[in-house]
């Protein structure tokens, strides 16, 4: 297994045997496509492995996630030890879209991923485009933590569960009225055209507009990668 320990800075073999076929094929194809990768068992761990990964006083930012706030990470971010844009304390609609942009120019950005391939490909689907924006460029680092419920065989297994499960759940969460919110699916899956990436509702609560796929990594290392041997987020 090619995942690393952060803290130790080697090779965790010992984990090895906890970790499930799909994601050590994860873990063993994002290394090649020159992410870094590492492995957690537990949340607890994700969360240790995260603030190795960030010094004390660095400006960081993040997308919006649910698991972020479910390892604890969000608490963190927030204790004064760290230079933190806080997208979700703002006094109107003009500040928090500043506060989006000025993540872009972030030492360290953390986010999770809606799906996670095991032939090493991040999928991302978004509504402004912020989240997506600072994956593919701007801060010096990229940090994605994500649950082994978000690890699909393909990149049309991706677009499925954004469709069937992250985009449902997420539009439910933010009272969205989507077609999605109401029956838990996209529109396009019972039009027949679910695989189709982009097909979807017209509701101008829509939170499918823009679409990142993150394969073989231009600058190695940048996107960091820890995949967590629990169900996270959606």
């Amino acid at each position: 297994m090619e995942a690393e320990n952060a803290a130790a800075g080697k090779i965790a073999p010992n984990k090895e045997a906890a970790v499930n076929e799909a994601l050590t094929n994860a873990l063993v194809a994002l290394n090649r496509n020159r992410f870094k990768t590492y492995y957690a068992e537990t949340k607890e761990e994700a969360l240790a492995l995260a603030l190795e990964l960030i010094p004390e006083g660095a400006r960081a930012a993040v997308g919006g996630s649910v698991t972020l706030g479910e390892i604890g990470l969000l608490d963190e971010l927030r204790s004064g030890k760290y230079d933190f844009i806080d997208r979700d304390v703002f006094s109107n609609q003009a500040e928090r879209a500043a506060k989006i942009r000025e993540s872009l120019q972030a030492d360290v950005f953390f986010m999770s991923s809606n799906a996670v391939t095991e032939d090493g490909l991040l999928y991302n689907v978004d509504g402004s485009g912020g989240r997506v924006a600072a994956l593919q460029y701007g801060p010096k680092s990229v940090i994605v933590i994500a649950g082994r419920n978000k690890i699909v065989p393909a990149l049309q297994d991706a677009v499925l569960r954004v469709k069937t499960v992250a985009a449902p759940l997420n539009t439910k969460r933010l009272g969205c009225r989507t077609y999605c919110a109401e029956k838990g699916r996209c529109l396009s899956v019972d039009q027949g055209c679910g695989e189709q990436m982009t097909a979807g509702c017209a509701s101008r609560t829509r939170i499918c507009s823009k679409y990142s796929v993150e394969g073989m990594q231009y600058i190695p290392g940048r996107i960091k990668v820890i995949l967590v041997d629990e169900d996270l987020g959606f």
